[in-house]
């Protein structure tokens, strides 16, 4: 059973491929097929997915924020995408889509702003030499966090359905 969003257009899920952790990815493969949701990764670099009607790989020129500016195209209201992005999460907010990060957390237009004013923050910072390190290592929680957002946030469809 497909899952559909509130304007009864059947969910997509954008996957913003080119740095998502390989562990996310085969979660994202695992929920399309048990959620039948089309989910297409889109990446500036060649990917094999595994043989699935809902599963699909686009892949697009190099260069600077093409595969995002392919998501935002493609996407609809209502739809999820998968990114640890913040301009391009800030931009899927502002079309009426969802955002998640690969390290399960939920953006928000009740957060979106903030995590751009940190980003830009932390932007400032690295250009005028200071070191700011970067995120922490990807670990089992964050695994285990993004699984938990994904399953809520297609359990709540389901039962829109």
């Amino acid at each position: 059973m497909a899952v559909a969003t509130e304007g009864g257009k059947t969910l997509e899920i954008w996957v913003d491929a080119d740095a998502c952790p390989v562990v996310i990815k085969e979660i994202l493969y695992r929920a399309a097929e048990r959620a039948q949701v089309k989910t297409t990764l889109v990446a500036n670099m060649l990917l094999r997915v595994p043989p699935s009607p809902y599963l699909n790989a686009i892949q697009v020129a190099s260069g600077f924020d093409v595969a995002d500016n392919r998501i935002v195209q493609e996407l609809s209201a209502g739809d999820l995408v998968i990114t640890a992005d913040i301009p391009l999460a800030s931009e899927v907010i502002s079309r009426n889509a969802h955002a998640l990060n690969p390290r399960g957390e939920l953006y928000s237009v009740e957060n979106i702003q903030e995590r751009l004013t940190m980003r830009d923050f932390m932007e400032q910072l690295r250009t005028s030499g200071v070191e700011t390190f970067g995120p922490n290592a990807f670990s089992a929680a964050d695994r285990k966090s993004f699984a938990a957002q994904l399953d809520k946030f297609l359990t709540r469809y389901n039962a829109a359905l």
